[in-house]
């Protein structure tokens, strides 16, 4: 008898060892699906940072000095079509003179231009109604029936502020965040 007491007693001993070497044993398994976990989602989330070519050209400079008044240059930022426009004063009045009631998404020329500068009418060149590069900005291109851009895809005319006037597209074209660092420099981004 004293056999099966000190078998008791060893079985009695057991369980109080297990509860610990099972708690260790749940508590590693978590800690490694964790780990295994951060390690899994970690390249996921990273893929949807921006890569090194986009941020290297978050901002850019234009020079603006070499822009005849009634000219547009075509230029890239953040690998999408910029256009730069020197209005003459003959835009300029023709896009004040426009009834903002008439418009589609009312926005006067003051609010897309920096105040003292609105000769410079600087928006982006992607059509926005399904990103076609609208024409207007090279010499002798078409510049629609308002004399500003047309995008040749569906047929949408935007004035000489860039503001849709006719055809799909249902905003004006998109102008970016910019300042002027100089008379004849502009940063874009």
């Amino acid at each position: 008898m004293a056999t099966a007491q000190h078998t008791d007693n060893t079985i009695g001993a057991a369980p109080d060892e297990g509860v610990r070497r099972r708690d260790f044993i749940n508590i590693a398994a978590v800690s490694f699906a964790g780990v295994g976990s951060v390690a899994v989602l970690y390249p996921l989330i990273n893929q949807m940072n921006p890569s090194a070519d986009v941020l290297a050209l978050s901002s850019i400079e234009v020079d603006l000095s070499a822009i005849e008044p009634g000219q547009a240059i075509k230029t890239i930022f953040r690998k999408q079509p910029l256009f730069v426009r020197h209005l003459t004063p003959q835009e300029i009045q023709a896009a004040n003179t426009v009834p903002i009631s008439e418009l589609r998404d009312p926005q006067t020329l003051a609010e897309r231009t920096k105040e003292g500068k609105a000769q410079w009418l600087i928006t982006m060149g992607v059509c926005t109604h399904l990103g076609c590069v609208p024409l207007g900005a090279a010499e002798g291109e078409n510049r629609g029936e308002y004399g500003g851009y047309f995008c040749p895809c569906h047929g949408s005319h935007y004035d000489t502020a860039a503001r849709i006037r006719k055809g799909p597209a249902p905003t004006n074209l998109e102008v970016p965040e910019y300042a002027f660092a100089s008379d004849t420099v502009v940063q874009i981004g």
